[in-house]
């Protein structure tokens, strides 16, 4: 039976966790910049709430020391975890949710602009909504046209066409898709409940429903480890889409980047229909 109530704690503050594997350097200092700009302002209307960023390096992390130095400025302490090697997506955040404590976590991609005001936004409205456990945003690209990221439970067809067929086809498309993306819902002006799967990119959840649920589940070592732990917290809480919370993200698809990240979203998409049930037309 789902929770109508998120389970309360004494715990206080905001960690973050941001996982990298040779990362865009460019896109990860304006994403560390932006959480920078953003925790001030969270800060200023809250005096004295801890912020702690929890860089996960699963490779390749260049020297951000400058960015850290300016995060602490601001009053956002960071912790950077590193030697464990490259394992993964979700146990590398999972690496972050086992150490925090604090009463909200944000799982955060290194490719997301924060709008300034989005972390107050956030923790606004799950003040008001007790009910919520997981949020996720309203989500733009770097134009300012609205990604259509949350999701309904996907046919293998909606992931073919959507992730691999040409614009020119994808056409053909288009109404289920639409209906795959939830645009019949979706808008930039209303909070909606509930949609089934929301985006990795940014999922910031009461830290005690993200701890019940132990986090990612470690078999997904990239893609459709979102999808998993979306469906998993209906369980126990309550999803919103929250658009006055606004982020930017530079983002891809897999067909977009190569072979071996179709070979994984592949794989992954098995374990995904293996454990929630097949879906094909």
């Amino acid at each position: 039976m789902k929770a109508t109530q998120a389970p309360r704690s004494g715990r206080e503050g905001l960690s973050v966790s941001v996982v990298v594997y040779r990362p865009d350097l460019q896109l990860l200092m304006s994403t560390l910049a932006g959480l920078a700009a953003a925790g001030q302002r969270l800060r200023a209307g809250r005096p004295g709430l801890p912020i702690t960023l929890y860089l996960v390096d699963n490779g390749g992390l260049p020297d951000v020391q400058a960015a850290a130095a300016e995060l602490e400025q601001h009053g956002v302490a960071t912790t950077i975890i590193a030697g464990h090697g490259n394992v993964g997506y979700g146990r590398g955040h999972n690496l972050a949710i086992e150490r925090t404590d604090s009463r909200y976590h944000l799982i955060l991609n290194p490719d997301i602009d924060l709008a300034p005001d989005a972390l107050c936004k956030a923790l606004d409205f799950f003040d008001a909504h007790t009910e919520a456990g997981l949020m996720t945003p309203w989500i733009g690209d770097e134009h300012g046209h609205q990604l259509f990221l949350c999701r309904r439970y996907p046919a293998l067809l909606d992931l073919f066409a959507r992730g691999f067929l040409p614009a020119s086809l994808r056409q053909w498309f288009s109404r289920r898709l639409a209906r795959y993306e939830m645009r019949d819902r979706i808008n930039a002006r209303d909070v909606v409940w509930d949609p089934p799967i929301v985006s990795g990119c940014f999922m910031m959840f009461r830290t005690d429903v993200l701890k019940q649920l132990a986090g990612f589940d470690a078999r997904y070592f990239l893609y459709f480890e979102d999808y998993d732990l979306s469906l998993r917290a209906h369980e126990l809480t309550r999803v919103v889409y929250t658009p006055s919370v606004r982020v930017v993200h530079h983002g891809g698809g897999a067909a977009r980047k190569g072979y071996a990240h179709i070979r994984m979203f592949v794989a992954s998409a098995y374990k995904f229909y293996n454990r929630f049930g097949w879906k094909w037309l």
